[in-house]
Parts: C-alpha cells; sequence; structure tokens
C-alpha cells in the first residue's frame, strides 16, 4: 500500500506515504464491498448546521477511491443528504480523481470539501500551495454531532503543517508495525515479544530451529523497515517524548546524530550481527517479501494494517494475524504505534464552508468509526470500540492498541522527498553492513544540510 504509505504524504508514501508507489492500503483502484446494516439516519428536521439552521445551496464533495473503497463514502453522503433535504450534495470521486481535479484546484475552483489520499495527492503541498482552510480556531471547540469535542476523539492529532495551526484532521489511521502469525506461534509454542530483549531471544530460538529466518523486510521499499522497525524505537529511545519527530520535520541540525536515533540504529545493527534479518531482504519488494512471509519463511515482517487486504489471495488456510506496533521498546516499556493517515480538510475557497464543517461534525463520530472499520476493512483516527462490529480480526487487534494506555501514539513523519530517498538508501545500506550508525547519520545530515540551504534560497 506503498501509497500512501503514505504516509508519507511528505513531499510527499512517501509522497503521499511517498507513497505514491504502488502497494500501501489506500492507494488502489479496486473497490471494497462490505455487508452492513444500514445506519439510522438522522431525521431531516435535524440539521447539522450551527445553530439549527438549514444547510442551503451546493455542496461538492471530492474523495479518492483506492484500496478503502468508496462503500463508506458512499454511506455517509447519502446519510448526511437525508438529513439536510435542501442541499444539493456532489459527488466528485474516482481512483483518478486528483490528476481529473487539480486543474480546478489550480484555477481556484476547487470542491468544498476533499479527502487528501491516494496518488497525486499531498496535504503538505496543498498547504504549502494555500489551497485548505485554516480551521484552527473552529476546531479548537468543534463538537460532532453527538455533541463531542471532535479533538477528544483523534487518536492521531491534526498534524502542524505550520506551527499551531491546523488545516486538515486525520480521517484515517494506519500504523506501521511487526507481524506475525499466531497460529504458528502456537504450535511452535512461542510467545509475541512485548520488547526488544524478547524479540531478541525468541530470535535466537528461531534461528536455532531453522526452519525459517526472523525478520525479513522490503529492500526495495525501504522505508517498510524505517516505519515498522526505525521510527517508532525512536520514540522509545527518546523516552517516548514525541517532539523527536517535530524536530526531524523541522529538519533541525543535529536530529539525526542525537543518542535516541543512534541507540535505534544499534538496534538494527544488533539484529543484523546476530544473522536475525533476512539475508534476501534488499533484493525484496513489498508483495514477494510478505509473501514469503505468509509461506513461514519468515516469522516476521515490518509493514502496515493493509497487509490483510493487499495479500487477501494469498493468505494460506490457518493464516492468523498478529500484530505488534513496535518491538524496539526496553522490557516493561510501552508500545509505540507510528501511525499513516489519509486526511480530510475543507478548501480555502471552498463556496459552502458551512456545509463543509457540518459534514465534517457529521463524519468525527464513533458511529462513523466503526462504519468505516467494517467498509473500508481499516482503522480510522476515531477511538473506537470495534468489539461486535463487522470489521477484520486484525483492524480489531490494531484499534486495542491504538486505544490502549500502554501505547503511546507518534506523530507522523512528513519529511521533503529528497530526504526520504537518503534516508530508505541510507537504511539499506545499514542492513546491508555496508555503512555504519555514524555514516547512516552522517548521510542524513549532510541531505537535511542541502534541503535546508535551498530553501533558505
Amino acid at each position: 500500500m506503498e501509497n500512501s504509505k503514505k504516509v508519507m504524504a511528505w513531499g510527499m508514501l512517501l509522497s503521499t506515504v511517498m507513497f505514491t508507489l504502488s502497494g500501501c492500503g489506500s492507494n488502489k483502484a479496486s473497490t471494497i464491498s462490505a455487508s452492513v446494516e444500514p445506519v439510522q439516519s438522522a431525521k431531516p428536521a435535524d440539521s447539522a448546521a450551527p445553530g439549527g439552521s438549514k444547510l442551503t445551496g451546493d455542496f461538492e464533495v471530492q474523495y479518492f477511491v483506492g484500496g478503502y473503497g468508496d462503500a463508506w463514502w458512499k454511506q455517509a453522503v447519502a446519510d448526511f443528504q437525508k438529513m439536510n433535504p435542501d442541499l444539493k450534495i456532489k459527488e466528485s470521486a474516482g481512483a483518478k480523481i486528483n490528476d481529473q481535479m487539480k486543474p480546478r484546484w489550480l484555477q481556484g475552483n476547487p470542491p468544498d470539501f476533499v479527502y487528501i489520499d491516494g496518488a497525486g495527492s499531498n496535504t503538505r503541498q496543498m498547504v504549502t500551495d494555500d489551497q485548505l482552510m485554516d480551521i484552527t480556531d473552529w476546531l479548537k471547540d468543534a463538537k460532532n454531532v453527538d455533541g463531542k469535542k471532535i479533538l477528544d476523539l483523534l487518536i492521531a492529532p491534526p498534524e502542524e503543517y505550520k506551527p499551531g495551526k491546523a488545516y486538515a484532521v486525520p480521517l484515517v489511521f494506519g500504523s506501521w508495525g511487526t507481524f506475525y502469525d499466531k497460529a504458528l506461534f502456537k504450535s511452535k509454542g512461542w510467545e509475541a515479544p512485548a520488547d526488544f530483549e524478547s524479540f531478541m531471544a525468541l530470535g535466537e530460538k528461531i534461528k536455532a530451529d531453522g526452519q525459517m529466518s526472523d525478520y525479513i523486510h522490503t529492500g526495495v521499499y525501504p522505508y517498510y523497515i524505517n516505519g515498522g522497525l526505525l521510527d517508532p524505537t525512536i520514540i522509545a529511545m527518546n523516552n517516548y517524548d514525541t517532539s523527536i519527530f517535530k524536530k526531524i520535520n523541522g529538519l533541525e541540525k543535529g536530529v539525526w546524530k542525537s543518542e535516541p536515533v543512534m541507540k535505534s540504529l544499534a538496534k538494527i545493527v544488533e539484529m543484523r550481527d546476530k544473522g536475525l534479518i533476512d539475508k534476501g531482504s534488499p533484493a525484496l519488494n513489498h508483495t514477494d517479501s510478505q509473501s514469503q512471509w505468509l509461506q513461514h519463511k519468515a516469522a516476521f515482517i515490518p509493514t502496515g494494517i493493509w497487509v490483510e487486504s493487499e495479500m487477501s489471495k494469498d493468505i494460506p488456510a490457518g493464516f492468523e494475524f498478529g500484530f505488534l506496533p513496535s518491538i524496539g521498546q526496553e522490557k516493561g516499556d510501552k508500545f509505540v504505534a507510528n501511525p499513516y493517515t489519509a486526511t480530510v480538510a475543507i478548501a480555502k475557497k471552498a463556496k459552502n464552508p458551512e456545509a463543509a464543517k457540518a459534514f465534517m461534525r457529521f463524519i468525527f463520530t464513533e458511529k462513523q468509526s466503526k462504519l468505516w472499520a467494517e467498509l473500508s476493512k481499516a482503522p480510522s483516527n476515531i477511538k473506537a470500540d470495534l468489539e461486535g462490529t463487522k470489521a477484520p480480526a486484525l483492524t480489531k487487534e490494531a484499534a486495542k492498541f491504538y486505544n490502549s494506555p500502554n501505547t503511546v501514539v507518534a506523530p507522523e513523519i512528513v519529511i521533503p522527498e529528497e530526504l526520504v530517498t537518503a534516508r530508505n538508501n541510507a537504511t539499506i545500506a545499514l542492513t546491508k553492513g555496508e555503512i555504519t550508525p555514524q555514516q547512516w547519520a552522517d548521510r542524513m545530515e549532510e541531505a537535511t544540510e542541502k534541503i535546508r540551504a535551498k530553501e533558505k534560497k
């Protein structure tokens, strides 16, 4: 789900997780269908507009249709229409909608509301281009249609593309992490690790067993091991102070040589030197490595929550997805969820901003979170108990981690695309033993300095 993998909408993987690459959860053109009970729509008289006033006029919603499908969007729009019968709602959607709508954005004639995901979309760039409305003041106290503060319901807070400012709200929450087969572990008598010490101890057992490698990753797309292993470890090594990611996003000098980063790189080197990283990893892409993992040629793999949907045709009978947000933390410490998100926003030149705000109030509810999980087969960014829903088992398990006080949710790393490339190349060289952690950091500081110099011109 390379796209979004987003995450990285940075520059955006990774460009939107760069993630205009071909693999991530949300960048696929196929529509996902699901059977859920229809939502009980609000009565037409129960307007979503502030103060009970009726919403009228034209209202246009733009949304990308990829791996998450469009079933949730169609239902949400239909129910919002029933709530506001005097609105004339237009849906501009599809797998190529970002490219199709680009001329209108450039001409200053955008839709009112936009879901920013998939190839050709980039929240950071849209903020830079002054295309999105500053919703900072509105969002501070905004309540959904159930009367709950939207900000209180979010797993990951809005990213500050400008200091102290909010322009978009994460709707979709996915997480990088380390995955394993619960059924395999049960048959082997292995216990899922809760920290780096137990991960390494189990790795030695797996190595001694001789039936499979311990850890396989996607060398062709190194942001998988960065997102699933390196980044959450950095937060853990920084005593769970997530501000280090803001320093990274801010291109702060010296951050790549900081103690938390160096400690995290040392853990990768320890895995490498003890032979726990599959030697074939550097030559594999995401689907090849995931296929080998599904075939039990490796016990663990770093990837994202989308993996179950992406590999649905290749999952062996009896395979049971297990998920760990992070494995680099010390014994007894918390997990770290390293997210990738897809956001929604209101166009700065929206013709019906009140309807756009009302729609945002409508979709950021626990009910919609559950529906998203069922219809899109993935977690939303809205806290909700998914037990009792038809959401996939992996989505339910991941949601338990996200909502647990024993899990720290990191902000999203959003860095320029050329820096993403430099980091990918450095990480692969590190896993292959071609460079040391210090040389990795030197490369990153040099690449970051070049970007800072460009931005000063």
